[in-house]
């Protein structure tokens, strides 16, 4: 069918394509996990068992929100303050990390306040809830008491511990915290009792376009397991677990440091979101790590902490770009020229096969006037109207798939670069030039979205067509208006690079179409010599 279709039909079909690819795809096909670990158990828990499990847990740990949580925040139930130059960290009396504000500028939420880490409401990191009722009931209203009340965190590591002590049970937490956000948990219970401690409910300081949000489980067999918010399903157990997180767009609440045989449950909570805890022994040691999921850092304190990252299906892509980018950045020292100079070496990567593809569209328009003289002649046989056409292709070495396939394979390339700089914090508060001071954030004035639309209607009017369906041309011709308000929204950093990556087009169309000139210039030179 494709073999059918004129170049500019092609053409509507590859961006029509790239659109759905690029913006649609994980909307439409959420991401999935890429296989079943073999270290990891997934249960299907029964309606009814289910409900009677959440309603516990409910109960016990927050997950829906209850009058002992609304309780919890008040500011009488902080019994330690942790303040460092980055961040200000608190912890509850129920032995909980219950607060995580960062201080830099650069972390600010939507509403421009410092972004805070761990939410409201919900399950906080280090709960810990006992399996039986009565010791976890007592819990509950029993207060932890600490060691320190406020605590200055410098380069050296501090130390807090915590205390409860319930009627025949003591827990102690110690607990080591780091100026780059990670931290050591010593959780000890005087006698053996089955308890479970908790990763806290997800990072609520930014979710946008198609950012995922939600759990994530990396096993040892390196394999990422996501839970999406909404998509939790009764109870999954996961064994060989090297590290758990809880994550929005920029964030995460992070364990890891995980025995092989440890139970790591995700359960279901409230509105179906992942619900992370695990099944701790008598004397548990374990590392957690809260705060912006920034590559360098991340990489600085456990180079497997980086697989918090997620890049969605076209992870395998996305990180070594990523990885080109920091390497970029370290040379230019802005986000911003980091991106146009990732951008150019793309599109230099990329040259011969986009070259291959203007090349056809040049030739298949040159031909246009032929092919439709062989319709009108052979209009009444498609056979040998369709053989007729082959053979002018052969003869001039045209390839009517070939201004479209060369698009379509750029598409991964574009959708992966595309996810890289959604998920990249690094571009959180990062300035470029003159106006643009938050690569993460859309354009305040709508300058650089304008000037895409622009750019891309330049390279529209440079690139050949030869339209016979007034439909087609005009919805060819209303794209970059579609593109101009589609973009509106997105981060300035993207799009920057789509603005830069049409600069690139139009610069290589017009070598092309001057090639093919100057090769008809020279051709109609030969033959006025050859008539004299």
């Amino acid at each position: 069918m494709l073999d059918k279709m004129s170049p500019n039909q092609r053409l509507i079909v590859a961006v029509l394509l790239s659109i759905i690819f690029f913006v649609g795809y994980t909307a439409i096909f959420p991401p999935q996990e890429q296989k079943v670990a073999k270290s990891a158990k997934t249960e299907k828990v029964t309606s009814s068992t289910t409900e009677d499990v959440v309603s516990r847990v409910e109960e016990a740990s927050g997950h829906a929100v209850s009058q002992k949580e609304k309780a919890d925040k008040s500011v009488s139930s902080t019994i330690v303050t942790i303040t460092s130059e980055k961040f200000i960290l608190k912890i509850d009396t129920l032995g909980r990390i219950s607060s995580k504000e960062l201080l830099e500028e650069k972390f600010r939420n939507d509403e421009n306040l410092h972004a805070q880490v761990i939410p409201e409401f919900g399950t906080k990191p280090l709960y810990v809830r006992f399996s039986d009722d009565s010791i976890n009931d007592e819990a509950t209203k029993v207060p932890y008491s600490a060691d320190a009340n406020s605590v200055e965190l410098t380069d050296k590591p501090v130390t807090v511990t915590l205390t409860q002590k319930l009627s025949n049970l003591t827990v102690t937490k110690v607990l080591t915290f780091y100026a780059d956000g990670h931290y050591d948990a010593k959780i000890t219970t005087s006698k053996d009792v089955r308890h479970y401690v908790y990763l806290g409910d997800r990072p609520q300081v930014s979710k946008k376009l198609m950012a995922v949000a939600g759990a994530l489980i990396y096993t040892d067999d390196d394999v990422v397991h996501i839970i999406e918010d909404g998509d939790a399903e009764g109870r999954q157990v996961f064994q060989g677990v090297k590290l758990a997180s809880s994550f929005d767009q920029y964030t995460a609440i992070m364990l890891y440091g995980f025995q092989r045989d440890t139970n790591v449950i995700v359960e279901r909570g409230k509105n179906d979101n992942p619900v992370v805890y695990f099944e701790a022994l008598k004397d548990e040691t374990i590392h957690g790590y809260i705060g912006p999921k920034e590559y360098k850092v991340l990489h600085s304190i456990d180079p497997m902490l980086t697989n918090a990252i997620e890049y969605g299906w076209f992870t395998f892509a996305a990180k070594p770009l990523f990885a080109l980018l920091a390497w970029l950045y370290g040379i230019f020292g802005n986000w911003g020229w980091a991106i146009i100079a990732l951008t150019a070496i793309i599109r230099i990567v990329l040259y011969p096969l986009t070259y291959k593809g203007m090349v056809s569209m040049q030739k298949m328009k040159e031909l246009a006037p032929k092919l439709k003289e062989l319709k009108q002649k052979y209009g009444k046989d498609p056979q040998r109207l369709n053989a007729a056409t082959m053979e002018m292709y052969k003869k001039h070495g045209a390839n009517p798939l070939g201004g479209c396939l060369p698009m379509l394979l750029q598409i991964p390339v574009f959708f992966a670069l595309y996810r890289t700089l959604l998920n990249a914090v690094e571009l959180q508060g990062a300035p470029w030039i003159l106006w643009i001071d938050d690569l993460s954030r859309m354009d305040p004035y709508y300058v650089l979205p304008i000037l895409m639309g622009a750019s891309m209607y330049v390279q529209q009017r440079m690139t050949p067509n030869n339209f016979t369906d007034p439909m087609q041309e005009k919805i060819f011709k209303y794209l970059p208006v579609i593109f101009t308000f589609f973009f509106v929204t997105f981060p300035s950093g993207l799009v920057l690079y789509w603005f830069v990556n049409n600069l690139f087009s139009i610069a290589q169309q017009y070598i092309v179409n001057q090639q093919f000139k100057n090769a008809k210039d020279a051709k109609a030179a030969i033959e006025k010599n050859s008539e004299k």
